[in-house]
């Protein structure tokens, strides 16, 4: 019993770090809490103080339509364009991981090219093919004497989250199919499982920590992309474009603060709920 004593004893004593371990983490610390911290603090400060009228920023976007909206829509485009994403690129990982051919190391090479691009880029990429003088414009001339344009659109916004989105999920389930058991596949094959069944009970399963935690970057990603939007133009109503002229064609830092705030925060709240889901599937497994 003196023993057991002693031993919850010493457990109620926090360890102390040692110097060594405080040093390496000082300059990391001292950077989060000058560049990140406080500026935050500032951020959520801002957004609740009140203007000449006596309404705070956060006030003012939770009760403006239009604000609400362009949240509401910068949701649904980045759930279709994470949606969308797993599906092509969960789809070409895994044959990539799993499939050996002549120029196999060229291709993943191309897919994952437009990593290399920044969103204004990937923009510029989305005009020369869907734009008033782009590709499908002198198509749509030739074939039906109309252009078909559309890069300005929240469809050529898409396209160009899509484009990006897709090269980091590849490279995400490519590695996560590689550590996979194939013996799992080879047992479900041989008990008659057909290749539905062994996608749906052995591969799904086995990459979903995978695709949670790809699909919540590209969602967040997709969430505060800004260059993109901005290059296809800031006539869309997607609360990234909303923040930029709030800040700089109207100089209300308080209601571009809150909508800092809000779109932070919902970005915020499905990452958690990605991880949640992630540590449930790894305990369930």
């Amino acid at each position: 019993m003196q023993g057991l004593a002693v031993s919850l004893g010493r457990r109620r004593v926090p360890r102390r770090l040692p110097w060594p371990v405080l040093v390496a983490l000082a300059p990391a610390s001292a950077f989060l809490l000058a560049f990140w911290l406080l500026p935050l603090a500032q951020l959520l400060v801002l957004g609740a103080r009140p203007d000449a009228a006596g309404s705070s920023g956060y006030w003012q976007v939770l009760t403006s339509a239009g604000y609400l909206s362009g949240l509401a829509q910068t949701v649904a485009l980045a759930a279709v364009t994470t949606l969308a994403t797993l599906l092509v690129a969960g789809i070409a990982g895994c044959f990539l991981a799993r499939h050996a051919f002549p120029g196999r190391s060229l291709l993943v090479a191309l897919l994952t090219f437009p990593l290399a691009f920044p969103g204004v880029v990937v923009g510029f990429l989305i005009i020369l093919l869907g734009g008033r003088q782009g590709l499908f414009a002198g198509l749509g001339r030739s074939l039906f004497g109309e252009p078909w344009v559309f890069a300005y659109s929240l469809f050529g916004l898409f396209l160009g989250y899509l484009y990006f989105s897709i090269p980091r999920v590849i490279l995400t389930v490519m590695a996560a199919c590689e550590t996979l058991d194939t013996s799992l596949e080879e047992a479900a094959r041989s008990l008659g499982a057909g290749l539905f069944a062994v996608v749906r009970d052995v591969l799904i399963p086995g990459l979903t920590p995978a695709l949670l935690s790809s699909g919540a970057l590209c969602f967040a990603t997709a969430m505060g992309a800004f260059g993109t939007a901005f290059t296809l133009g800031t006539r869309l109503a997607v609360t990234p474009i909303a923040i930029y002229d709030t800040f700089t064609n109207f100089a209300n830092f308080g209601v571009a603060a809150a909508l800092s705030v809000v779109l932070g925060l919902v970005t915020w709240l499905v990452l958690l709920l990605a991880r949640r889901l992630g540590g449930v599937q790894g305990d369930l497994r």
